[in-house]
C-alpha cells in the first residue's frame, strides 16, 4: 500500500544503538580536528577538500553555505577560516557521490522515505532534473526546458497568483534572491515565506519596533572590546563554532561572559582553539564566567529580575543608568519604569528557575559594566512570547546606554549563511511600501501591496487547498516546519511541488500531485555563464556584504545556477506579459547587482564595492544612534511574564540540534558535546523527573502534546538523564516537529513555538 504524506514526512521510529558518555567540559580541539578529517576522507575527494580548506571564507574565496557568522575584516587565519561544522557542510555539498536517473529507477519514493535523514542526505549530489508524475511511484528524468514549461503551465493555470507559494532558504545568494522576489512580485503575489519566518522573525519584529532596524547593531570588533557578553538561548559550539574564537578574544581583552541556557553546553564551558598549538597542549580557554541554568522560557522573568535590581541600585546611588543616553535617545522610559515597579523580584526570580547565588553573580557583572553585548538565537525566538524576550533584552541595554557605542549592542546570531541578505534584497511577505515603490519605478509594474503568506499562513493555505503550487528555492521545507503531519498533508494537497536543491532531502518525498526536483550548483562550484565565471554576494549576521565565488568544477554538466533557474522560470511563465528582459540577467550577474543598487538602500556602487577584499558594511542606524522608529528614538517596551502553567506530570520541551547537524541537515548520528552516540530518538530529562515517573536510563517512551484540543504524538524515544532544570526536557528536531502545534507561534512574528511545547511522557508498551 502506498504510504501517506505524513508517513513519508516522519523519520523512522526504529532505533540504532544508543551509547552515552559523560558530557565533556571542553570543546573543539583535537575532537574537532578528528571529526573534520573523518568527514573529509569519507565523503569528499581529497583534492577538493584541500582546495576548499584554503579558500573557504577567505578574502576572494567563497562563503561557507553553513552559518552566517562574520569573517574578520582584517587578517584571516592562514590555517583556515572555517570550523568543524563548516567543513561538514562542505563534505555534504561537495560529496563525491552523484545520483542520477538510475538511482531513482531503483528506488521508489516510498522506499527512500524509509531511510533516515542522514542516509537520504548522503546518497549524493543530484545530477539532473527529475519529475514525479501524478500517481507515479518513481521519479523520472526530465529536460530543463520541459521542467520550466511544467512550472509555467501550473502557475499560469491558477485562478489567482495568490494560489502559489514561493519559499526561500537562507543559503540563496543576494542575486538569486533579488531576482526570485522580483519574479514573484511581477507574477502578482507577495507569497514569499522564508526560513527567517521560522527562526529570527521575532528578532526582526522586536528590533524594528524598539531600535528601528531588524538587524543586530554590533560588529565583530565590538565583541572583542565588550566588557560583558551575555550569550542567551544559544549554543555557539554547534551552531556557529567560529563565534567561540571571538569570545576567546573578548576574554583575552578582559571581558566577561555570561551563558544563559537550560542546558550546560560544552562550548560555553571551555574552548580549545584548534589553530593554536599552545591551546591544544594546555587545554584551552574557560569561556563562561557565569552559567545561568534557566528554566525553559524563563527569560523574560530572569531579565525582569535583573531590571528590578538595577532600578533598586539606581534609586540608591543614581549612577547605574545612563541618564544622558536615556534622555537624549529613548522614548517611553517613564511608562517602562512605572510598569516595572508592578512586578515582584522574588516572583520573577522564582519563575526564571535561577538560584539567588547565580543571579547575584550575573547581576554584579551587569551592574558594574557599561559595554554590554547580548547575543541570542532560537532559544529566545521560538516561543509565543518571543518578541517580548528580545524587547526585554533591549530594555536592559537601553538602561545601561549599551546601544550605539563601541563594545556594546544587540547581536542576534542568524542561522543560515544568507538569511539576512535574502530579507535585505526583498524576500519578505510584508515588504515596506518604499521598497515596492522602488520596484514600480524601476520595472514599470505595480507590485501588490497585499501582505503575502508567511510560513505558517502558507501551510494553512495549502492545507485548505487555497494554495495549489509550492515552489521551494533551497531548503528542506517539510523537515523545518512545525506540525509535521498537518504540514505534510498541506503539501500533498498541492497540484505541483517544486524544489531547487543540491542534493536529496525528505521534502522531495512529500509531494503534490506532481513534483519536480531541479538540481543546482553548490556555492563551492564554479558558475560558468556567457560572461565568464560568476561572482555572487551574501550578507552575514553583522551586515557585511561580501563576494563569494566557487572554486570546484561542477559535479555535473547538467546543473544550472539558482540565478539561471529563476530567470528561465520567470521567462517561461511571464514571457507574453513581462516588462523585464529576464534572460539577460543569467549571462552576467553584475547586471543583477546594478538593479539591486537602484532598488535597495545601502547598495550604491555595488559592483565596485563588492571588489573590496573584506566586502562592505550596510547602513545601520542603531549602530550610530540614529533610531528610525515611529518615535524617532529607541523605544522602551512593556513586556509581561508568560502565563503558561504545567499540569501534574507535564513537561515543557524544547527542540534542539545535535552537534552532527546544521538546521535540517544531519551530518552524523553523534552529539559528542552532550555525550550521545549513534542515536537521535532520545529525550533529555531531569533525573528527578525521571524518578518521579519511574523511568530508567534508556527506557523507551512515547511523547504526547495537546494544544487547543488537538493531540499530537511521537513514538519510541529513549530517555537520557541530563543536567536540565526540573520540569524541562529537550529533544532533537526534526524528529519531534510532529509535536509542535502550527497554531502556537510568536505574537507579531508568527515564529513557531518550537522551544516551549508542553508534553507528557508515557512508557512505551512494545
Amino acid at each position: 500500500m502506498k504510504k501517506t504524506a505524513s508517513q513519508k514526512a516522519n523519520t523512522s521510529e526504529s532505533f540504532t544503538d544508543l551509547k552515552t558518555k559523560t558530557p565533556p567540559k571542553n570543546s573543539v580541539g583535537f575532537g574537532a580536528i578528528k571529526s573534520v578529517v573523518g568527514h573529509v576522507f569519507r565523503y569528499m575527494k581529497l583534492s577538493d577538500a584541500v582546495k576548499i580548506s584554503t579558500t573557504l571564507n577567505q578574502k576572494g574565496g567563497f562563503d561557507c553555505p553553513g552559518c552566517a557568522w562574520p569573517d574578520p575584516d582584517d587578517e584571516r587565519s592562514a590555517l583556515g577560516e572555517y570550523c568543524e561544522n563548516g567543513m561538514k557542510a562542505m563534505a555534504e555539498e561537495a560529496q563525491k557521490n552523484v545520483i542520477s536517473s538510475d538511482f531513482f529507477e531503483e528506488n521508489s519514493v516510498d522506499e527512500i522515505s524509509n531511510w533516515s535523514d542522514f542516509e537520504i542526505g548522503k546518497t549524493g549530489r543530484l545530477k539532473e532534473p527529475m519529475f514525479l508524475a501524478e500517481g507515479a511511484t518513481h521519479y523520472q528524468p526530465m529536460s530543463w526546458e520541459d521542467a520550466f514549461s511544467k512550472v509555467a503551465e501550473h502557475l499560469n493555470a491558477l485562478k489567482n497568483p495568490d494560489e502559489a507559494v514561493f519559499y526561500t532558504s537562507g543559503r540563496t545568494t543576494n542575486e538569486a534572491a533579488f531576482l526570485y522576489q522580483l519574479f514573484v512580485r511581477e507574477f502578482g503575489t507577495a507569497n514569499l515565506p522564508d526560513c527567517s519566518n521560522m527562526c529570527h522573525e521575532a528578532s526582526g519584529s522586536a528590533l524594528s519596533e524598539t531600535l528601528g532596524i531588524g538587524k543586530g547593531s554590533v560588529t565583530l570588533d565590538d565583541l572583542y572590546k565588550a566588557e560583558v557578553v551575555m550569550v542567551i538561548g544559544q549554543n555557539p559550539a554547534t551552531n556557529h563554532p567560529r563565534m567561540l574564537t571571538a569570545l576567546e578574544k573578548c576574554k583575552k581583552n578582559g571581558g566577561k561572559i555570561i551563558a544563559v541556557n537550560p542546558l550546560p553546553e560544552a562550548g560555553l564551558i571551555k574552548f580549545t582553539n584548534p589553530q593554536s598549538p599552545k591551546k591544544l597542549l594546555t587545554g584551552g580557554t574557560k569561556i563562561a564566567d557565569v552559567f545561568v541554568p534557566i528554566t525553559i522560557n524563563g527569560d523574560v522573568a530572569f531579565v525582569k529580575a535583573l531590571l528590578l535590581k538595577l532600578l533598586e541600585a539606581e534609586t540608591l546611588t543614581g549612577t547605574v543608568f545612563d541618564k544622558e543616553f536615556i534622555e537624549n535617545y529613548t522614548h517611553n522610559y517613564e511608562a517602562f519604569i512605572s510598569d516595572l515597579k508592578t512586578y515582584d523580584f522574588e516572583d520573577c526570580l522564582k519563575a526564571s528557575g535561577v538560584s539567588k547565588e547565580i543571579f547575584d553573580d550575573t547581576f554584579n557583572l551587569i551592574l558594574n559594566n557599561q559595554k554590554i553585548i547580548i547575543c541570542w538565537a532560537m532559544g529566545l525566538t521560538q516561543h509565543e512570547n518571543a518578541v517580548d524576550n528580545i524587547r526585554e533584552l533591549v530594555n536592559l541595554l537601553l538602561l545601561k546606554g549599551s546601544i550605539g557605542k563601541e563594545g556594546a549592542g544587540t547581536c542576534p546570531v542568524r542561522g543560515h549563511s544568507n538569511v539576512q541578505g535574502d530579507r535585505t534584497v526583498g524576500i519578505w511577505e510584508s515588504a515596506p511600501q518604499a521598497f515596492l515603490d522602488k520596484i514600480e519605478d524601476k520595472y514599470g509594474f505595480k507590485p501588490t501591496t497585499k501582505h503575502g503568506y508567511s510560513v505558517i499562513d502558507a501551510i494553512k493555505a495549502m492545507y485548505e487547498k487555497e494554495a495549489k503550487v509550492f515552489f521551494g528555492l533551497g531548503g528542506n521545507f517539510i523537515s523545518a516546519v512545525p506540525d509535521t503531519n498537518y504540514s505534510a498533508q498541506a503539501l500533498a494537497n498541492c497540484n505541483l511541488t517544486v524544489h531547487v536543491s543540491t542534493k536529496l532531502n525528505r521534502s522531495h518525498l512529500v509531494t503534490g500531485k506532481e513534483a519536480l526536483i531541479l538540481p543546482c550548483l553548490g556555492r563551492s562550484e564554479k558558475d560558468y555563464q556567457k560572461s565568464g565565471i560568476q561572482t555572487q554576494s551574501v550578507e552575514n549576521s553583522m551586515g557585511v556584504v561580501s563576494s563569494t565565488k566557487g572554486i570546484l568544477e561542477p559535479c555535473s554538466d547538467a546543473l544550472l545556477s539558482e540565478v539561471a533557474v529563476v530567470c528561465n522560470i520567470a521567462y517561461a511563465t511571464l514571457k507574453h506579459r513581462t516588462k523585464i528582459d529576464w534572460l539577460h540577467y543569467k549571462d552576467d550577474y553584475a547586471l543583477v547587482r546594478n538593479d539591486i543598487q537602484d532598488v535597495v538602500a545601502g547598495f550604491e556602487n555595488y559592483n565596485t564595492r563588492l571588489k573590496q577584499p573584506a566586502g562592505f558594511y550596510l547602513p545601520n542606524g542603531a549602530r550610530e544612534r540614529n533610531f528610525k522608529t515611529v518615535t524617532g528614538k529607541a523605544n522602551f517596551s512593556l513586556n509581561k511574564l508568560p502565563k503558561w502553567k504545567l499540569k501534574t506530570n507535564e513537561l515543557i520541551m524544547m527542540t534542539i540540534r545535535s552537534h552532527d547537524q546544521f538546521n535540517t541537515t544531519i551530518y552524523g548520528l553523534n552529539d559528542r558535546y552532550r555525550g550521545i552516540y549513534n542515536e537521535r530518538r532520545i529525550i533529555f530529562m531531569n533525573r528527578n523527573d525521571m524518578k518521579q515517573r519511574g523511568l530508567e536510563e534508556k527506557e523507551v517512551v512515547n511523547l504526547k502534546s495537546e494544544f487547543n484540543g488537538v493531540i499530537r504524538e511521537a513514538h519510541n524515544f529513549k530517555v537520557v538523564g541530563y543536567d536540565i532544570p526540573k520540569n524541562c526536557c529537550a529533544t532533537y528536531f526534526p524528529e519531534t516537529n510532529v509535536l509542535v502545534p502550527l497554531d502556537s507561534f510568536a505574537h507579531t512574528a508568527k515564529t513557531p513555538a518550537s522551544k516551549s511545547v508542553i508534553i507528557s511522557v508515557e512508557k512505551s508498551i512494545i
